[in-house]
C-alpha cells in the first residue's frame, strides 16, 4: 500500500502560542524537510471553521516517483490557556504551590519520580524558581526595613514598607524574567493538568467531545488512504481521550474506514493517569490498549526531559488487559542521530526546543521523520514496524533498491508489530534520496 491521500489531525497540547506561530514554524520545517530529501512541496493558507476551533491547510510532496496530498487538521485550545495565562501572578502561585505540595502528600509525586526522575525534576522546576525569587525578595525587604528602623523612623512603617517591598519585587521577578524561566507558564500547566485529571475544566471537555465528533465524521466521510491523529506533549493525552471519546460513539471506528492510527510524540501520560480521580482517564487507555481497529505508537525520546521516556502508557498505570493488548507500539527516538552535531550542541540543554524537535523537521534521513510521517508515501503503521525499508525508499539512489523496500514494507505486517530493531541504529546521514 502506497499512500497517496492522508489525513492528519493535529490536538495542540498546552502551548499558548497557538495557530499563528506553529503555522508559520510548520511552513518552514516543510521548507528543510524538502531541500534534505529533493521533494517539491507546496502548502496551502489556513482556512478556519466559523467555529475557530478547527484550521485547516492542505500539504502537496512530490518526488520523482511518488506524490501525496495531506490535509492537516490543527485542533485548537489557545482561547483557554492564554485565558490561564491571564490570571493574577499571586492567584496562580497559591494555587500551584497548594497543588504542588498535595502531590507531595498524596505520593504522586514519588510515582512520578519512579516513572522518570528527570520530568519530577522538570516540574519541580518553577516552584524551585519562585522560592528562589521569594527568598531573596524577602531577604532585600528585610535589609531594607532594617536600614529606615536604624533611621529611626517608626517600626510599623518600616515593617510596611519591608513587606511592600517584598511583594513588588517578587511581582517583578516573576513578571520579567518569564521569558527565561517560563515559571508562571508552568506553573498554570500543573493547575490546568490536576483541574483535568479531576475533570475540573467542563470548557476543555466540551471542546474533546466536539473533537470527538468531527473525528468520526472524518472517518466517515474521508478518502484518504489513512488518517494520522497525532497529540505532541500534553496533546498526547488529549488526543487518547478525543479517540477513545469518538470509539464510544461509535465502536470499531477504523474498521471499515481508511487506516487510522494515533501517533502520540513526547508523551506526558502520567501527569494525568497517576492522579487518583482519573479512573475515567485510566478506562480510555485500557480501551485503547484492547481496541482491534486502531494502531497506536508512541514515540519516546531520552534527552526530552517534557515528557516521560521508556515508560509504557499501560502498565505504568497498572492496567492489566493480559493477551487482550494490541497497542501501543513504543518507539525510542534519539534526537542526536536527525539532527547535525553542531546544531545539536546549541541547543541539546534547551528543553523546551528539544521538546519540541519531534514536531520539527530533520537535518539528516533517519526512520523517525515528522514530515515524511505526514507528506510521505509510507503508511505509518509499515514506517514503524519496517523502518530500514521505509528509509531505504526515501535515499536510496537506484529503482531496483527502492522497489526491494516496497516489496519488504508491503508484506503483511500484524496489528501492533514492534519494530525488530531500534530507530536509532538506522539512521543513513549523508544519504540523499534520488527518486
Amino acid at each position: 500500500m502506497r499512500v497517496q491521500n492522508r489525513h492528519v489531525i493535529y490536538l495542540q497540547g498546552y502551548d499558548p502560542r497557538g495557530l499563528a506561530q506553529y503555522y508559520r514554524m510548520f511552513r518552514t520545517e516543510l521548507r528543510k524537510f524538502g531541500q534534505l530529501y529533493e521533494v517539491a512541496t507546496t502548502i496551502s493558507r489556513p482556512t478556519s471553521k466559523s467555529d475557530e476551533e478547527i484550521t485547516s491547510w492542505s500539504i502537496e510532496a512530490k518526488a520523482a516517483e511518488w506524490q501525496t496530498k495531506t490535509t492537516y487538521d490543527f485542533l485548537r485550545f489557545e482561547d483557554f490557556i492564554q485565558n490561564d495565562l491571564a490570571a493574577p501572578v499571586w492567584r496562580t502561585v497559591l494555587q500551584a504551590a497548594w497543588i504542588y505540595w498535595g502531590l507531595v502528600f498524596r505520593g504522586t509525586l514519588v510515582r512520578f519520580w519512579n516513572a522518570n526522575w528527570r520530568f519530577a525534576t522538570f516540574i519541580t522546576w518553577p516552584h524551585l524558581v519562585v522560592l528562589v525569587e521569594a527568598l531573596v525578595a524577602a531577604a532585600s525587604g528585610f535589609v531594607f526595613a532594617k536600614g529606615l528602623d536604624a533611621l529611626h523612623l517608626p517600626l510599623p512603617f518600616s515593617v510596611l514598607v519591608g513587606v511592600a517591598i517584598f511583594f513588588v519585587l517578587v511581582y517583578g521577578a516573576l513578571k520579567y524574567t518569564e521569558n527565561y524561566t517560563y515559571a508562571k507558564y508552568l506553573l498554570c500547566d500543573t493547575i490546568w493538568t490536576w483541574q483535568f485529571s479531576n475533570r475540573a475544566r467542563p470548557e476543555w471537555d466540551s471542546r474533546i467531545d466536539r473533537f470527538a465528533e468531527y473525528l468520526c465524521e472524518v472517518v466517515r466521510d474521508s478518502d484518504a488512504d489513512e488518517i494520522v491523529i497525532v497529540g505532541h506533549s500534553s496533546g498526547s493525552f488529549l488526543a487518547a481521550e478525543m479517540v477513545a471519546r469518538a470509539l464510544r460513539r461509535a465502536p470499531g471506528l477504523g474498521s471499515h474506514s481508511p487506516r487510522l492510527v494515533l501517533l502520540t510524540l513526547g508523551s506526558t501520560f502520567p501527569i494525568v493517569g497517576f492522579h487518583r480521580a482519573a479512573s475515567d482517564f485510566r478506562e480510555h487507555l485500557r480501551q485503547l490498549a484492547i481496541e482491534p481497529s486502531i494502531d497506536w505508537i508512541d514515540c519516546q525520546a531520552r534527552k526530552d526531559v517534557m515528557s516521560f521516556f521508556r515508560i509504557d502508557p499501560i502498565a505504568a498505570h497498572g492496567i492489566e488487559v493480559g493477551d487482550a493488548r494490541r497497542n501501543p507500539t513504543i518507539v525510542p527516538v534519539r534526537f542526536r542521530e536527525i539532527i547535525r552535531p553542531e546544531h545539536y550542541n546549541l541547543f541539546r540543554w534547551q528543553f523546551f526546543r528539544v521538546h519540541f524537535q519531534f514536531v520539527m523537521a530533520n537535518e539528516r534521513p533517519h526512520p523517525y521523520d515528522f514530515f515524511m510521517i505526514v507528506c510521505g508515501p509510507v503508511p505509518l503503521r509499515e514506517r514503524m514496524a519496517r523502518p530500514a525499508a521505509a528509509l531505504a525508499i526515501a535515499t536510496a539512489t537506484d529503482p531496483a533498491s527502492r522497489e526491494k523496500a516496497w516489496a519488504e514494507l508491503q508484506s503483511p505486517v500484524s496489528h501492533g508489530e514492534t519494530a525488530a530493531v531500534e530507530l536509532s541504529s538506522l539512521r543513513e546521514p549523508t544519504a540523499r534520496r534520488r527518486g
